[in-house]
């Protein structure tokens, strides 16, 4: 996996999907980020670069920085932020050369957002994904120490909190993208016990919880 590569294939997946977008679509409302437009998210996914390149990111991406952003693209059409993000690319691309490839991670949840909202799905194989999920796993873990071993069962990926697989509490059997997306707080409470074929994953929601609330309806993509 070639993290750089990997975000130039996801901001062209992106441009692609949303450049021929109607009016009525870029003002609908993304499930997984309620409080945007898919075009106010687009602001964000581009203005989170313009910032980044101006020295401008803080460790947290509180809502303060990321609304800030959509704020300041108010009055850009959906080409216009696409011609922004043009600009853009060949200036990020040096940057993670010259940093770390965290940009990554945004592009990649967020294009995922998108193809909620308009219901196009593609980039669920996208290399750099599979990475984000291990790291994501990770995270889960952390959250998840304290509690008995729950597995997670995924078409052709398989992952245990700790100890053997066989001995888990807790078995959350799914699509392995849908348990990827689950990993970065994109799949409800409901679903996730839908899932659960061993035990109890109420105790488990709250590691789930990484990027913030879970969503409070099902989420697909």
């Amino acid at each position: 996996m070639e993290p750089i590569e990997e975000w130039t294939n996801g901001r062209h997946r992106v441009a692609e999907l949303t450049a021929g977008i109607s009016g009525d679509e870029a003002g609908r409302p993304v499930p997984a980020c309620p409080d945007w437009t898919v075009r106010e998210l687009l602001a964000h996914m581009i203005g989170l670069n313009a910032d980044v390149l101006a020295g401008d990111e803080p460790d947290d991406h509180n809502q303060e920085w990321t609304q800030a952003q959509v704020d300041r693209r108010a009055d850009r059409t959906v080409a216009g932020l696409l011609a922004e993000w043009r600009e853009l690319a060949g200036p990020m691309r040096q940057w993670m050369r010259e940093n770390n490839t965290r940009p990554l991670g945004d592009l990649l949840i967020h294009e995922q957002d998108l193809r909620g909202a308009l219901g196009v799905s593609g980039g669920q194989e996208a290399a750099g994904l599979a990475a984000l999920r291990e790291d994501f796993a990770e995270r889960f873990r952390a959250a998840v120490r304290e509690q008995p071993p729950i597995r997670l069962d995924g078409d052709g990926w398989q992952w245990t909190s700790q100890g053997p697989a066989e001995a888990a509490a807790v078995v959350v059997e799914a699509g392995t993208f849908d348990l990827t997306r689950a990993l970065m707080s994109r799949r409800s409470p409901g679903q996730l016990r839908s899932w659960t074929t061993r035990g109890d994953v109420g105790p488990y929601l709250a590691g789930f919880a990484s990027l913030g609330d879970l969503p409070d309806r099902d989420l697909t993509e």
